[in-house]
């Protein structure tokens, strides 16, 4: 059994009412990580400073950067990446993808019924104005029949392990999931920096996620296409994902396309070439539905292409994920995703919801107001861990303007407990040694007319900030390459 008298692990300080996922209640090594432990106490702290700059030097050569947004101004930063990785193992992850596959399906089919038949509305189990008011529904989407009957095809699915050990699911992410790109490079500044460590452990690709994506993506072809022409539309190069956006066209060998590089033309979309238009049949979407076109939606949009939707409508493009696919992903919605799993799948969830308030019913807004100090208040429609308030954080006059904007919009917020994450031992720079850090994780999954794939991996994200749980980059996260090992 290893032991934690190496150099590396010699100043970790583990708090033993976190759950710990490298040490056990006794603070011996999980059987897991024993291997990956002892080859990386093998390295000094100062060996491990290099290395770390490297990958860091690595990943600012590639440009794998972000852009974070704050009232002063726009900054582009390096994606902080821990070299350390994280570890699953098989039995684990059988349950993690069957429960974000099990989630998809049940929301596509949600998004159909919404669209179409609204039958578990008509049945009373999910409310009529929960979906009328909710800002990503779509009127213009009703009837609309998209290409494959596939609406979410790329889902993110954010999972955090509890100190009870067993995986919740936090939130469920199907408008414009992203972070993807940064689990495959995540893997390959490890293997640059760390080739050794992979000798000892067989692990998953997660390099085959283009082609998958690729291949799902032109299962939805529009009908009587035979080879369909896909593309990746971008809102340009300060979007704070653009670096994702033109590494999944590069790899999947498509095109990378702003709005201005697209025309509508008889009902079909066109791209513009040196060699002259090009029909266009797939386009991955990362526009947010307001400004994909300015003839449908928000018309000073100069981000979409006019008459976009009118094309869509008539089926003669898929855009993915499909507008309005937002109305699921509405924080609201998900306190409902058993009662929805159940309806439309017959069967019981696999990965179980984290209890969660809607404030638009009164009982449990009366319980959040008197409970705001230890639960996590969340806006319904905001992403990126914006707008988020913990209870335990907040000053008595915070939590006086938190229960004022809640009272003042109850539609908007929802609240859960505190949770307390798992923990795993990450390397900070501040202090040249490891330390433990709060981690989740964002499962990837797609959708095909016939079949669905999950990257066995998905991205760990970490809360760098001692004590924070927020793990978004925007928020000053940090992410770890995640191993899923095989049988």
């Amino acid at each position: 059994m290893a032991t934690a008298e190496n150099q590396l692990f010699s100043s970790y300080q583990r708090n033993p009412l976190l759950f710990d996922e490298i040490f056990d209640s006794d603070g011996k090594i999980m059987p897991v990580y024993s291997v990956l432990f002892d080859l990386y106490g093998e390295h000094s702290i100062k060996d491990y400073v290099k290395l770390n700059d490297k990958a860091k030097a690595s990943f600012f050569n590639q440009g794998i950067t972000f852009q974070v947004y704050d009232k002063k101004e726009t900054r582009e930063k390096i994606f902080p990446f821990d070299l350390f990785p994280r570890i699953i193992d098989p039995k684990e992850w059988d349950i993690i993808e069957s429960g974000a596959i099990q989630r998809s399906r049940a929301l596509n089919l949600f998004l159909w019924d919404v669209y179409h038949d609204k039958k578990i509305i008509k049945q009373g189990i999910v409310p009529m104005d929960l979906i009328s008011s909710s800002a990503n529904y779509l009127d213009q989407m009703v009837g609309i029949d998209p290409p494959g009957g596939i609406y979410n095809h790329i889902s993110g699915t954010d999972v955090i392990k509890h100190n009870d050990g067993q995986y919740y699911v936090l939130e469920d992410n199907i408008r414009c999931p992203s972070g993807v790109s940064y689990v495959i490079c995540n893997r390959t500044a490890l293997k640059r920096a760390l080739f050794g460590v992979f000798n000892r452990y067989k692990t998953h690709t997660v390099t085959n996620y283009a082609e998958n994506l690729l291949d799902l993506l032109e299962t939805v072809k529009p009908k009587g296409v035979d080879v369909p022409n896909v593309v990746v539309i971008t809102p340009g190069m300060f979007n704070s994902a653009f670096y994702e956006h033109s590494y999944l066209a590069k790899t999947m060998g498509v095109e990378l396309v702003e709005g201005r590089d697209l025309f509508v033309e008889n009902d079909f979309v066109y791209m513009k070439t040196i060699r002259g238009p090009e029909k266009v049949d797939v386009i991955y979407r990362r526009i947010d539905d307001a400004f994909i076109d300015p003839l449908e939606f928000k018309p000073d949009s100069s981000l979409g292409v006019p008459g976009l939707f009118a094309a869509y409508k008539k089926g003669n493009v898929t855009l993915a994920n499909a507008p309005g696919t937002g109305v699921a992903d509405d924080k609201a919605v998900y306190t409902y995703m058993p009662e929805i799993i159940k309806y439309y799948l017959d069967e019981e969830p696999i990965l179980n919801n984290v209890h969660t308030y809607h404030c638009s019913r009164p009982d449990e807004l009366k319980y959040v107001l008197e409970h705001v100090h230890e639960l996590v208040i969340k806006p319904v429609d905001e992403a990126g861990g914006y707008g988020i308030s913990i209870g335990n954080k907040l000053t008595k006059e915070e939590i006086e303007t938190v229960k004022k904007q809640v009272k003042e919009n109850p539609r908007k917020y929802v609240a859960q407990p505190i949770l307390s994450l798992s923990v795993h031992p990450t390397y900070i720079d501040e202090t040249e040694s490891f330390e433990q850090r709060h981690v989740d994780l964002r499962t990837f999954t797609v959708l095909g007319k016939d079949r669905e794939f999950v990257l066995k991996g998905g991205l760990t994200r970490v809360a760098l900030k001692k004590g924070n749980l927020i793990v978004n980059s925007s928020q000053g996260g940090g992410s770890k390459d995640t191993w899923v090992l095989k049988e």
